[in-house]
């Protein structure tokens, strides 16, 4: 007998569908174990856990991250300088230091093929893909998923990214995905792979580049709505400047904040004064004689001139962390991504609320989520927004319990689906509304993304539809019930007929009797599942 329960709407659904929708939303899909411990410990007491939990523990994640393998082949260059290699090898760089992945980037072929550089890039694209099925900490990976294409870098384009993002990965983006946003700024703006994308390493007095601030404000903190450079042309004219208090940004604060960062680097190598060069660690560093010691003024704030080292950019990052436009800006952009594509004015302003009144908290994100999805509009929202690539892949997985382990031919049939993990060119990063992902192009790689899983294109893992059906021959009609329910329980019954009428078979087709190849007579199980899967009803979450 189906448990029928109600929403805020009053509409009722089945409790193994609020589950589902839950983790379809709040996780990377619903697998057995997690739809459990909603059963167990009910929604706020699943939603504590993975507020407030361990994430250090996650043991059944990093184990299967410990024994992964990737396949490496390339050949050897023209002059031979480094050997062929074709070899499985484990996720070795993950846990390395920005000083040891950094090396990779050695001038002489012989010490680090150039093709090793783009290997950390393609290692932490396993690791997640291993991390959004088996992690025990699903809403974590779902924030750290949105932080890090809201501080977008493209490892994927560059080399030099490459080698830094697993430290950006493990020691900026996870670090901080549940803490202090002042706190994340910070890291984010001294991290190797931020300073490499844009260009701020080689900024300095005189010479400042504009990239980091301008991206700094538009898109990391007070956003494009804020700008105000086309309406007024000098600070003062801001509303709320004189009084310190602008309600927003113009290229004077850019510029002005681009002063501030000069002398902010990293340790690559490059020359510092006569006869002296920086280390080749990869490591933040700051340069005082890079640095533009000047008055300054930005939002309407004015800095004296030659404060302590670090001051100046430390001091914008204060600003912009606490301005209300941020607030709104950010929280606007979790709503969209936990909500819907346009969540309501009423939702957003709530967050912002909870957002400043935690700027000092320690586990501000954190707070500001559990307000999000505790909300009527959270509780209302079941299919409101489209599965990416990822998400997509994650849940068929999850709710199919395939042994799985993650190849680099699946992470580019997720690109060819709009998603290159870590590897979006442009800052923005990946869209975040559904017109981008329901492209006619989109649309097939994901559909191919679950026949491609089910039948193990990849080698990501075998699927067998039967064998957790305790049935040892069962008929189409059952296969097909079985699963409707594992993927889509709250789904129309008359979705069974329809989908064995358009394959062909009938209800009472057994296994034993399936025509063709008899080495893969589950085939058409398989196939079951993975049209299921491509329904609006799996697709959407």
């Amino acid at each position: 007998m189906t448990t029928v329960i109600a929403t805020r709407t009053g509409l009722p659904v089945s409790k193994a569908d609020v589950h589902v929708s839950v983790l379809d939303r709040l996780a990377f899909g619903a697998c057995v174990a997690d739809r459990k411990a909603l059963e167990t410990m009910g929604f706020q007491g699943w939603l504590d856990e993975q507020l407030t939990g361990d994430h250090r523990q996650d043991p059944d994640a990093e184990m299967r991250i410990r024994n992964a393998t990737l396949h490496v082949k390339y050949g050897s260059n023209a002059t031979n300088d480094y050997p062929a290699v074709d070899e499985l090898r484990p996720l070795r760089t993950l846990g390395q230091s920005i000083t040891e992945t950094w090396k990779l980037l050695d001038a002489d072929p012989k010490m680090a093929p150039p093709p090793e550089r783009g290997r950390p890039w393609v290692e932490v694209a396993a690791a997640t893909l291993i991390r959004s099925v088996y992690s025990r900490w699903q809403l974590r990976e779902v924030l750290v998923d949105f932080w890090h294409n809201h501080f977008n870098v493209n490892a994927a384009g560059d080399q030099t990214v490459a080698v830094s993002l697993p430290s950006y990965d493990r020691d900026v983006i996870r670090r901080h995905a549940l803490g202090n946003f002042r706190d994340f700024l910070e890291a984010v703006a001294t991290s190797a792979a931020m300073q490499v994308y844009l260009n701020n390493r080689s900024s300095r007095a005189g010479n400042a580049n504009e990239n980091y601030g301008r991206e700094l404000f538009e898109l990391h903190t007070l956003g494009r709505d804020n700008y105000f450079n086309a309406i007024y042309d000098k600070w003062r004219k801001v509303p709320g400047a004189i009084q310190g208090r602008p309600i927003g940004y113009i290229d004077q604060d850019v510029y002005e904040a681009a002063r501030a960062f000069t002398g902010w680097t990293i340790e690559d190598g490059a020359g510092i004064g006569p006869g002296q060069s920086l280390p080749k660690t990869g490591k933040f560093a700051y340069v005082e004689s890079w640095h533009d010691n000047y008055q300054k003024r930005v939002l309407g704030t004015e800095f004296d001139p030659f404060q302590a080292p670090m001051a100046d950019g430390r001091k914008v990052l204060d600003l912009v962390a606490n301005h209300p436009a941020t607030a709104h800006f950010v929280c606007f952009k979790l709503c969209r991504r936990l909500v819907a594509d346009e969540p309501a004015e009423s939702l957003v302003a709530g967050a912002a609320a909870v957002w400043t009144q935690n700027r000092k908290h320690p586990d501000q994100i954190a707070r500001t989520v559990r307000f999000i999805t505790t909300s009527a509009a959270f509780a209302d929202s079941k299919g409101a927004k489209v599965k990416r690539p990822l998400e997509t892949a994650a849940s068929f997985v999850r709710a199919t319990g395939i042994d799985f382990t993650p190849t680099e031919a699946l992470i580019y049939e997720m690109a060819g689906g709009g998603q290159k993990l870590f590897g979006w060119a442009p800052p923005t990063g990946h869209p975040d509304t559904r017109d981008y992902w329901l492209s006619t192009n989109a649309m097939r790689h994901r559909w191919t993304l679950a026949l491609g899983l089910a039948d193990n294109y990849w080698q990501t893992g075998t699927f067998d539809p039967v064998a957790l059906m305790g049935e040892s021959d069962p008929v189409a009609i059952s296969v097909m019930q079985f699963w409707r329910q594992r993927l889509l329980p709250d789904s129309d019954p008359a979705i069974e007929a329809k989908l064995l009428a358009t394959m062909k078979m009938a209800p009472d087709q057994r296994l034993s009797s399936i025509p063709g190849n008899p080495k893969d007579q589950k085939a058409p199980f398989r196939h079951i599942v993975a049209y299921l899967a491509m329904s609006p009803g799996f697709q959407m979450r």
